[in-house]
């Protein structure tokens, strides 16, 4: 049915909030999650290129493609935020990111996309789910990757900009949640 629809729905929100919590900030996590849709576009073009059908074995690897395309773009993510919190601008923060983790995400998309192609090429018993999982992985792998290694930093730009100066929770050193106790001899 459309429980597929809803399920995806839920897994994102739960990214987002996990990520909302690690970046402390509601808007970074949009930057992650914004780089979603290229894969799942990907994996739909795939399916469609070959003449497959949106089935549960698309879905199942749509549900997967959430969490390698995601950790992808938490990699640059988070590397940039740890350049910015050292002192670098936003703008060079993305572009370390960018270029710290580009070879990282290239290896090891491009092993899962090559663990992919005897699925894609699947015969026999199975064949048609062994194939369906496999292109529609295989589809969204390449095309979330190729995007979001250029679209992650610009977004990451983006929502840190929007984002400096404020912060999810306070800072003890910036305000204290204890008063100062004076000591009188």
């Amino acid at each position: 049915g459309n429980e597929a629809i809803f399920i995806f729905l839920v897994v994102l929100a739960f990214v987002y909030l996990v990520l909302a919590a690690q970046y402390e900030s509601f808007l970074l996590p949009l930057a992650v999650l914004l780089s979603l849709p290229a894969g799942v576009f990907g994996s739909y073009l795939s399916l469609k290129a070959l003449g497959l059908a949106d089935d549960i074995y698309a879905q199942v690897a749509l549900v997967m493609l959430v969490g390698l395309l995601g950790k992808n773009a938490v990699l640059i993510v988070e590397l940039a935020v740890q350049r910015h919190r050292q002192g670098a601008s936003v703008k060079d923060a993305a572009i370390e990111g960018a270029k710290a983790r580009f070879r990282p995400i290239l290896m090891t998309s491009f092993a899962f996309v090559a663990g992919l192609v005897p699925l894609v090429l699947a015969t026999g018993a199975g064949a048609v789910g062994n194939r369906t999982i496999g292109a529609s992985a295989l589809g969204g792998m390449l095309f979330g990757t190729f995007f979001g290694v250029l679209v992650v930093p610009g977004l990451y730009f983006a929502f840190a900009k929007l984002s400096e100066g404020r912060s999810l929770s306070r800072r003890e050193e910036e305000a204290p949640s204890t008063a100062e106790v004076t000591h009188h001899a």
